[in-house]
């Protein structure tokens, strides 16, 4: 098993920057890729960015440019840092693990552009 906790949601204004956290815990030795997706309201879930074991990026188009996804193996933790905030950005973001078995998730953190 595998658990993920977010954190660095909250409220921005447009353009402003903002970074999320996603720690890991338990069986992490099995962790391959992660990443992060979002839900806005009314919207399906989304991949945002992802991020391979050997550090290979993946990004939305809606996305590249503005988010960089990193990952630090030592702390087991992944990050997303977001600049050039947009309102359409507004969601829940949610962390994602996978061991090549399972999907694993966390239970999401709001960010909100607005001003």
């Amino acid at each position: 098993q595998v658990q993920l906790v977010e954190s660095g949601g909250g409220l921005v204004q447009p353009g402003g920057p903002l970074r999320l956290s996603c720690a890991a815990s338990g069986s992490i030795f099995s962790i391959n890729d992660m990443g992060w997706y979002r839900q806005a309201p009314g919207k399906q879930r989304e991949l945002v960015a992802a991020i391979s074991s050997g550090g290979i990026t993946n990004y939305a188009d809606s996305v590249k440019g503005r988010f960089t996804i990193s990952r630090d193996n030592a702390k087991n933790t992944v990050y997303l840092q977001m600049n050039s905030l947009k309102p359409e950005d507004t969601a829940v973001y949610y962390c994602k693990a996978e061991n090549g078995v399972m999907d694993y998730w966390g239970k999401g953190t709001l960010v909100t552009v607005s001003s």
